[in-house]
């Protein structure tokens, strides 16, 4: 009789053993499945808010360009069509559009055939002829002519990337190679 209480008592304790271990299976994997669904939600949540950043980033350049108040600051400059790709460190070299004015401080190439002289436009345009304003899927296209108190006719051919970020700036002439610009739209 003693013995067939031991093998009760055995067999009672491994099958609640059993199902302890059952219990605490199902309990862990719960808590598994709940970081994991946690984890995922914190998740969408870093992504909705970057795409929140990146909406309100495009909606301010947008409308830094219609208010026809920013500036473009070069970073690069490469004569075309194959020249050499120069970095621009002077955080000087701008186009700014106020208005109706223009403030032009960029160097520029030129020369058809080496060897180029580089030059460096320094100049308030009061005014500027067909200046442009065009929405793309892009961005903004922007475009004007000056003479810049000389007797060639420049052009200056403007893309703002909204979504990215950049813009490139295309500074061309019938008797000089274009000269094109690569750097940031900012605020005035």
């Amino acid at each position: 009789m003693s013995m067939k209480r031991s093998l009760t008592i055995i067999v009672m304790c491994m099958l609640l053993a059993t199902m302890f271990w059952a219990y605490s299976g199902d309990a862990q994997s719960n808590k598994q499945s709940a970081d994991a669904i946690s984890r995922e939600a914190k998740r969408e949540a870093r992504r909705e808010k970057r795409t929140q950043r990146l909406e309100a980033y495009e909606q301010h350049l947008d409308s830094l360009v219609r208010s026809n108040h920013f500036r473009f600051t070069a970073q690069t400059m490469q004569q075309l069509p194959a020249g050499m790709m120069r970095n621009l460190e002077n955080p000087y070299y701008e186009l700014v559009v106020m208005g109706s004015e223009v403030d032009v401080c960029l160097p520029f190439l030129k020369g058809y055939t080496p060897p180029y002289y580089p030059v460096l436009f320094n100049y308030v345009l009061t005014s500027v002829n067909g200046y442009n304003v065009e929405k793309t899927s892009e961005g903004w296209h922007i475009t004007f002519e000056s003479s810049m108190y000389s007797t060639t006719n420049y052009t200056f051919s403007l893309e703002i990337y909204s979504r990215y970020g950049g813009a490139t700036l295309t500074l061309s002439s019938p008797f000089y190679n274009s000269v094109q610009y690569t750097g940031n739209i900012l605020g005035i």
